[in-house]
């Protein structure tokens, strides 16, 4: 797992936490089942390590963004049901249909292309018809819902597919909002039923209304940010609810430098020292995932110490103020991991750059190797 020639920066995957996590959610939503979302990386985690680790755990489901990732699952020889929802213009879904990836479909092109598909593949394409309940992006409108699913009746009836689930997605934006595609969600439950249809999943909620809403949890819940610990929105108090972050990014010190007051730190000079002090170099930055939104507001842990970093986060590096703490070449930083050890948490860089949690741990480039530790 992980690159000698950059050992000094690695991203630690604790799937210990990770494990329990899933214990949490699993044992909070039952009796409905749990799709654990591993897309974009497994949220920036390493897929390779978070997937078999959530198969080990016992997850129903997993789901991805595209079928490259679904396909990706299957050559790790994972087996486990995997759901796949969106897809370009040109997707060959023969290689899903194949691998037996369960293809969400959002428009009656899709569904066309995935029943020609299913034709050349020779076998059934499962698929899950995905509605637009409110959030105005992929999804079956309103205006084609009975159409799309007289057309999937038709297919399914002639062997081509079969349509396992019907879902949808919250905007999470008031509880007023979510009430309104929830009913709109079962609308479409209904016409779906008086198509012909009776899909066995039926699933709305992700992480924050699989938590927050039990009458929204329906067969399967999709749960993402919270198998790793963070926070699904400003309102939900994770460690409360007995979740671990599962990401702990690191790096070692790779220059010290004691400077006087009025020094220029790093690019454009934003922060000038305003007294004689210490500066910490560490090797990550945006080029990593580190924002360079987070200048002179992020912290970092050094030797069990907060830090302020100051100046720009450059594409590789960045500064920290270490005042007259001891510290040294090869020394370990911990940019962001869990809270409760008194290090800087992956919400609080999102504070720092104006962000959330999700695009922190998502962002983390590939050339921080994600080393799994039990």
């Amino acid at each position: 797992m992980r690159d000698t020639g950059s050992d000094f920066r690695a991203a630690h995957i604790d799937l210990a936490a990770l494990g329990s996590n899933f214990g949490v959610i699993r044992d909070l939503v039952s009796p409905a089942r749990v799709m654990g979302v591993v897309k974009a990386d497994a949220y920036g985690h390493g897929v390779r390590v978070v997937a078999p680790a959530l198969v080990e755990a016992g997850v129903d489901w997993l789901g991805v963004a595209d079928l490259s990732e679904a396909l990706e699952l299957r050559t790790r020889g994972i087996s486990t049901p995997v759901l796949a929802w969106l897809h370009g213009p040109t997707t060959d879904f023969v290689p899903g249909i194949d691998a037996g990836i369960d293809i969400g479909v959002s428009s009656r092109d899709q569904l066309e292309r995935v029943a020609a598909a299913a034709s050349g593949s020779g076998r059934a394409a499962a698929v899950q018809l995905k509605v637009d309940s409110g959030l105005s992006r992929n999804g079956i409108s309103p205006a084609e819902r009975e159409e799309i699913f007289e057309r999937a009746a038709s297919l399914q009836a002639a062997g081509s597919i079969r349509v396992r689930g019907i879902f949808s997605h919250l905007s999470n934006t008031s509880p007023s909002d979510d009430a309104r595609q929830k009913s709109v969600f079962e609308q479409a439950l209904a016409e779906a039923l008086a198509a012909g249809l009776d899909p066995e999943l039926r699933h709305l909620a992700s992480t924050q209304a699989a938590i927050e809403k039990p009458d929204y949890r329906f067969d399967v819940v999709r749960i993402g940010i919270g198998l790793y610990g963070l926070p699904a929105a400003d309102s939900m108090d994770a460690a409360a609810l007995g979740l671990r972050p599962v990401m702990q990014l690191e790096a070692e010190v790779a220059a010290v430098r004691r400077v006087p007051a009025g020094t220029g730190v790093s690019y454009g000079y934003i922060h000038r020292t305003t007294r004689e002090t210490t500066l910490a170099l560490v090797p990550l930055g945006y080029a990593d995932g580190v924002p360079r939104g987070a200048s002179n507001r992020g912290e970092v842990s050094i030797n069990g110490r907060r830090c302020p970093v100051v100046g720009r986060i450059a594409m590789d590096q960045f500064l920290v103020d270490v005042g007259e703490g001891e510290v040294a070449v090869g020394d370990r930083v911990v940019i962001w991991g869990d809270p409760a050890d008194g290090v800087p948490s992956a919400e609080q860089w999102a504070t720092a750059a104006d962000t959330i949690g999700y695009e922190i741990v998502t962002r983390v480039g590939p050339r921080v190797p994600r080393v799994a530790r039990s």
